[in-house]
């Protein structure tokens, strides 16, 4: 028994042990407990901050969204409003525009009807072939001014003493054709003179017709068959001189009794004329870009060719009146059209140059004519000016501004 009482103390206070240790145990445990449940709140709150901040980070960013649509509006009210100004006023500027030109394109027709008036005033020209008035003597390089003749009172050559020149009239004489041609390239800085005194000079040359066409030999090398007149200058100066005394003949030819004229034109030398013509004529077919632009010299030395030997009738008119395109940017291009027959002819001719792209040559052939009615200038400028102004805002290299190109079309209208 009393071996017993031991162990029964032992497990009555192992028991008690047990509980006292269960007690402790759950103790522990409601106080880990607590502390979890404290961290998760701390971290509840802690997340739940977060999302108010996120909230009202987020309404903030909408309000400032709004604000920035509200001002993007606004502001883009403003600028179409600007940009309606804006074209309102350019539109307002080119029908001002439109209008001093069309005001300055009547000008240019009254007073080139007023000059055209003044001009048929004047004493008509008597050509020797009996066809029409004769050319100009005008050339297009700009260094070679318009210079009138003042043949209407001929001198006599042999008073060398009324020439500036009077090395020409001893050339005529000598009927030196190479040193006529290097007596004008020498002294071209002073060409309107010599085109005034050379139709003099050429009354003292034996055949005046002869020198002339023997003046025209070297117009085509032959030495150099593909030699280019563009960048050769000195051929250049050669064809512009050979021109130029063939229109001198035709002065001479306008101031001779119409009696001598079979005398200086002989049927020997328009035979020379016609074969030289027919050996130029196949080498018009090969024209380069100012054919195109209507500024050849090669197409002009023809035709002034035919004009001024009187050999027009010898070629078919189909084939000449196809060449007026070629030389329409010419000063001498009205001139010698009217020298030629072609009076009639002409309104294919300009009809031709509108299809063409070419109005401004068209209005200035339309006024040379009077063809007005049916070519009326304002309307053809206008459709150049609405072609310019494409190429213009294409953008493309060279391309020239609006602006400058009605100052160019109102230069052009001679």
């Amino acid at each position: 028994m009393e071996d017993t009482e031991p162990v029964a103390t032992l497990m009555d206070s192992t028991t008690s042990r047990i509980q006292q240790l269960q007690k402790a145990f759950a103790e522990l445990e409601s106080h880990r407990a607590v502390t979890l449940n404290l961290k998760w709140k701390e971290l509840e709150e802690h997340f739940h901050g977060l999302e108010r901040s996120l909230k009202r980070r987020f309404h903030e960013l909408e309000d400032q969204e709004k604000q920035y649509e509200t001002k993007t509006r606004r502001a883009r009210e403003i600028l179409e409003k600007r940009e309606a100004a804006v074209m309102a006023k350019e539109q307002a500027s080119l029908e001002k525009l439109q209008e001093k030109q069309d005001a300055a394109v009547f000008a240019i027709a009254n007073a080139l009807q007023k000059h055209r008036k003044v001009s048929s005033a004047e004493p008509a020209a008597v050509p020797y072939d009996g066809q029409c008035e004769s050319p100009t003597i005008d050339d297009q390089p700009p260094d070679a001014m318009t210079a009138e003749s003042n043949l209407g009172e001929i001198i006599d050559p042999s008073e060398n003493g009324n020439l500036e020149y009077p090395q020409l009239v001893k050339l005529c004489e000598q009927m030196d054709s190479e040193g006529l041609h290097k007596f004008i390239s020498d002294n071209r800085k002073n060409l309107a003179v010599l085109k005034e005194e050379i139709p003099l000079a050429l009354k003292a040359a034996v055949n005046p017709a002869q020198l002339v066409l023997d003046s025209l030999e070297d117009f085509y090398p032959k030495e150099v068959a593909n030699v280019d007149g563009k960048k050769d200058s000195t051929l250049l100066g050669l064809r512009r001189t050979c021109i130029m005394l063939m229109e001198c003949l035709s002065i001479l030819l306008m101031y001779t009794d119409l009696v001598s004229v079979s005398a200086l034109i002989s049927e020997d030398v328009k035979d020379q004329a016609k074969a030289i013509a027919e050996e130029w004529k196949p080498k018009l077919d090969s024209l380069d870009v100012d054919a195109n632009n209507g500024n050849s010299l090669e197409a002009h030395a023809f035709l002034q060719l035919l004009a001024t030997f009187g050999i027009a009738s010898d070629f078919d008119v189909e084939e000449i009146s196809r060449l007026i395109p070629m030389v329409s940017r010419r000063r001498q291009a009205a001139e010698l059209c009217r020298f030629l027959g072609l009076s009639e002819r002409m309104p294919g001719v300009i009809e031709v140059l509108v299809n063409s792209g070419r109005q401004i040559d068209a209005v200035n052939l339309a006024f040379a004519f009077d063809l007005m009615e049916l070519f009326s200038p304002v309307p053809l400028l206008k459709s150049y000016l609405k072609e310019a102004r494409k190429v213009a805002s294409s953008g493309k290299p060279g391309s020239a501004s609006p602006t400058t190109v009605q100052v160019r079309v109102l230069s052009q209208l001679h």
